[in-house]
């Protein structure tokens, strides 16, 4: 089966809308190496629409340029991309696709056809309804140093917890954390009672 995997760049107070106003100041090269890792490890990109729209207004043109960026601009082009939305839409960007029918449905099946890893970027809704269903494998949150406090949040309110263990984590010299996440079990119930047995006992 393959694997699901997220990216997404999040401020320290968990604000991971338009990160082109808040995260260029610390893009430098140890973010580059994990950003072009993770897409480059997949064959099919899945994109909400507004993040397909986004990437679609930039990457050709910049595959088109030729400049630094173009190898990474063409590994997208080339990828297979699907778009989950709504609304009936058309593409001009090579390799592009609207997803058919129910969201958790379409994705199973994509889980289980043959090939490299799946990638998403950005793409908060369908972060957290892949999440709620189970489908999401990996989440790699790229961390800054700084507190947006305005803007969208990874997790929204709701009744459920939603518990995920560390793979990885990696400190980059900006101060950014590079952590990688997996689905976890519940931790269960605990009170006070049974943490305050972890307490450091004090020298006598």
């Amino acid at each position: 089966m393959r694997k699901i995997t997220a990216g997404l760049f999040i401020s320290l107070d968990g604000v991971v809308e338009a990160p082109d106003q808040w995260h260029f100041p610390y893009f430098n090269d140890e973010m580059g190496v994990a950003v072009d890792a993770t897409l480059r490890a997949a064959d099919t990109v899945l994109f909400g629409r507004k993040t397909y729209d986004s990437f679609a207004g930039a990457w050709p043109e910049r595959e088109a340029a030729g400049e630094e960026d173009a190898g990474l601009a063409k590994a997208l082009g080339d990828a297979r991309k699907i778009v989950a939305s709504n609304q009936k839409l058309e593409f001009t960007w090579r390799n592009s696709e609207q997803l058919e029918g129910d969201l958790v449905e379409a994705v199973t099946a994509l889980k289980n056809e043959p090939g490299r890893n799946i990638a998403l970027s950005g793409s908060v809704s369908v972060v957290r309804q892949l999440l709620a269903a189970g489908l999401l494998d990996e989440l790699h949150l790229l961390v800054h140093p700084i507190a947006v406090r305005k803007g969208m949040r990874l997790f929204d309110e709701g009744d459920s917890p939603v518990p995920l263990r560390l793979i990885s984590s990696e400190t980059f010299e900006t101060g950014v954390l590079n952590l990688v996440y997996a689905p976890a079990e519940s931790t269960g119930e605990a009170s006070y009672e049974d943490a305050k047995a972890h307490l450091a006992q004090p020298e006598r």
